[in-house]
């Protein structure tokens, strides 16, 4: 008979450590808070409520004198992701304070063909040093997830703020439509599977 119950995670199989990270120990990713996800095409559900939630974030983050590392995508000149370009920005709520290193890349994964290991490692964290990355960001069924499982991969803790994260409805294999807080559900769901911790959040983080 098997013994598997739905709450059964290959983190508890593999005897993971569940409890959240100190945020004050911490570097805070944030990725992605550009303003194409405000409005148009790539406007995502709940995309508001979640910018306000991670500005709450950062401001503890940075009380607290925690690192803080923004990540920013380029989709080149005239896409969505033009950098150049106010729709590419950074959301004026979450701008990088001065010292904050900026990473750019172009793929889901912050952490693929960018600096972001070499500047976490700089501040501190990776090899010899703090394992406890704090998450938060825009998408979360794509570069919050994928950006989790490379830390992940790297040897980091990392731990999503879902409250700080939205995600927009998309079109399902068979024709349906996967309504943003289904896509919502299951990308964190994914991510504490294996890849790192998800928090409601930003004060269920301890100081």
């Amino acid at each position: 008979m098997s013994t598997h119950t739905p709450a059964t995670t290959l983190r508890d199989v593999i005897g993971l450590d569940g409890r959240p990270p100190r945020l004050s120990e911490s570097a805070l990713i944030m990725i992605d808070f550009q303003n194409t996800y405000r409005t148009g095409v790539m406007e995502l559900d709940g995309a508001e409520k979640a910018l306000a939630a991670a500005a709450r974030l950062l401001e503890r983050a940075r009380s607290l004198g925690t690192p803080v590392v923004h990540v920013v995508n380029d989709g080149g000149e005239g896409s969505p992701y033009d950098i150049t370009a106010h729709i590419g920005s950074l959301s004026d709520e979450v701008a990088p304070a001065d010292g904050e290193p900026v990473v750019v890349k172009q793929v889901p994964n912050a952490f693929h063909a960018t600096g972001l290991e070499e500047t976490l490692r700089e501040l501190g964290f990776g090899a010899g040093g703090g394992k406890d990355l704090v998450l938060a960001g825009f998408m979360t069924h794509m570069c919050v997830a994928f950006t989790a499982q490379g830390a992940f991969n790297l040897g980091y803790r990392p731990t999503v703020v879902a409250e700080a994260t939205a995600t927009r409805a998309l079109a399902a294999p068979d024709g349906s439509v996967l309504p943003a807080g289904a896509l919502q559900d299951a990308a964190l769901t994914t991510v504490t599977d294996l890849f790192g911790l998800v928090v409601p959040t930003a004060e269920a983080l301890p100081a």
